[in-house]
């Protein structure tokens, strides 16, 4: 016990450290980047010098810093999309405008999943690797069952069952979070709630305007309230990286190391796609990554594209110069529409993995297109947070008529891919937003071209 309480001790006094860099003006790029370093440091420490048991007690009561502010990013989520989203319909001219921005952010969400799935392909193909060669442990095999239990109630759900789950029924029931499509049934609520109040607008104009100023009103209070979570960030980050380099097993990671290092050199390709389609566009590829690394930082650490959503768009609107509406509509389609890592990426490697087993070319054109497609059409709906990638799998495979259970074998490297992928996912939303408004020429190149060194701890709210 005496162990556990220094350890803590230890945590806290970083935390202090942490303290004082936001109390002499550090920007909240460098808190992060200090809060990672920290958190790094003390998980290997910890990894190297104590016993299973002293750790996972430790990490108990770290991860009520990390969890707790996991947790407060989710108490968040929902008003902020709900508020944003409403205010943004609300302030555009017509719905033409609604229509572009949805088809342009969607499409480049599907189009990103698309080449993702191939990549997935083509790496897993090039490091030879099969399923056949993985062995099974009896924490596997308790895995693999579980699996095989979700399967018959994911499977049974049809694409078009899926899109039919996007509208809402109850609309404070999806504020709950209670489905993997909730975030998407809010948006669709708050669309409506929004093109409501221009239909408002028009035909009474008085009643109309106070709607708006209490749209404004309330969407500044969310705003302050945002601010508040986001100085916890830093923090968060620390303990959450923490758990994870101090919670992991060595010899597991060597063990699997081949579809490790696989799966990270595909998310890295990905990451690479990302920047050319950027450059593509217009975008300065180097400086987009410089200005959102700290919510990268955070969505690897977290390994909840949902609880992104507040840093990824106050990135997009304060750091890229990206307008709400469209920052707004990216994040939150992003984070359970075209996952690039989790839904994209992963399925994919699992059934070239499986596909040999089964006697299938996995460069067969037909089979080939066959899988991007079906992966493509999965990616709707896919929660964000942990365990995304695996309701995926658990999607695609059964599709493609490939058991389940390999996704159980891969179970203790899980989380450290887990991280890489979200992290794609979130950058492939913050690209879609990005690219969306260079193309409809609404992006703000002041802010974009702005020296981050002038960011402060805490963004102003608007």
């Amino acid at each position: 016990m005496l162990i556990v309480l220094f350890n803590l001790a230890v945590f806290l006094l970083l935390m202090v450290l942490l303290g004082k860099l936001s109390r002499r003006g550090q920007s909240l790029s460098r808190q992060v980047l200090t809060g990672l370093l920290f958190g790094v440091t003390a998980g290997f420490v910890m990894q190297t010098l104590y016993d299973a048991n002293t750790i996972a007690r430790t990490l108990e009561w770290v991860n009520v810093v990390g969890g707790g502010y996991v947790r407060l990013l989710q108490m968040i989520v929902i008003p902020l999309v709900l508020v944003s989203i409403l205010g943004a319909v609300s302030r555009l001219h017509n719905a033409t405008s609604l229509g572009k921005i949805s088809i342009l952010t969607l499409g480049v969400l599907l189009f990103t999943t698309a080449i993702s799935a191939l990549v997935g392909v083509f790496v897993t193909h090039s490091f030879g690797l099969n399923a056949a060669d993985l062995v099974q442990g009896a924490r596997e095999l308790a895995r693999a069952e579980q699996l095989e239990a979700q399967v018959a109630s994911v499977a049974n759900l049809s694409v078009p069952q899926l899109l039919v789950s996007f509208i809402p029924r109850n609309p404070f029931a999806d504020m709950t979070g209670a489905s993997p499509t909730a975030i998407i049934g809010v948006v669709v609520f708050a669309v409506f709630l929004g093109l409501a109040t221009l239909s408002l607008l028009k035909d009474e104009p008085e009643l109309g305007r106070r709607v708006i100023g209490g749209i404004e009103a309330l969407q500044a209070l969310v705003m302050r309230l945002v601010r508040l979570v986001m100085k916890l960030t830093p923090y968060g980050v620390m303990a959450l990286i923490t758990k994870v380099i101090a919670g992991s097993n060595l010899q597991d990671v060597i063990s699997l190391g081949g579809f490790l290092l696989a799966s990270y050199l595909a998310i890295a390709i990905m990451f690479a796609v990302h920047g050319l389609l950027l450059t593509f566009v217009g975008v300065n590829a180097k400086r987009f990554f410089s200005k959102v690394w700290p919510v990268l930082a955070f969505a690897f650490t977290s390994r909840s594209s949902a609880a992104t959503i507040p840093l990824n768009v106050q990135a997009q609107t304060r750091k890229l110069g990206v307008p709400e509406s469209i920052a707004n509509f990216s994040a939150s389609f992003g984070a359970t529409i075209g996952q690039n890592g989790c839904a994209g990426i992963y399925p994919a490697m699992l059934a070239v993995m499986i596909a040999p087993t089964m006697g299938i070319d996995v460069l067969d054109p037909l089979w080939l297109a066959t899988l991007v497609g079906v992966i493509t059409l999965a990616s709707f709906g896919v929660a964000g947070v942990g365990g995304g990638a695996t309701f995926a799998a658990l999607i695609v495979l059964p599709i493609m008529g490939m058991p389940v259970a390999l996704a159980a074998l891969l179970i203790s490297i899980e989380p450290l891919i887990d991280m890489a992928r979200t992290a794609l996912n979130v950058n492939g939303a913050m690209t879609a937003g990005t690219i969306s408004s260079k193309l409809l020429g609404q992006t703000d190149e002041a802010i974009f071209n702005q020296d981050d060194e002038a960011d402060t701890a805490v963004p102003a709210a608007g």
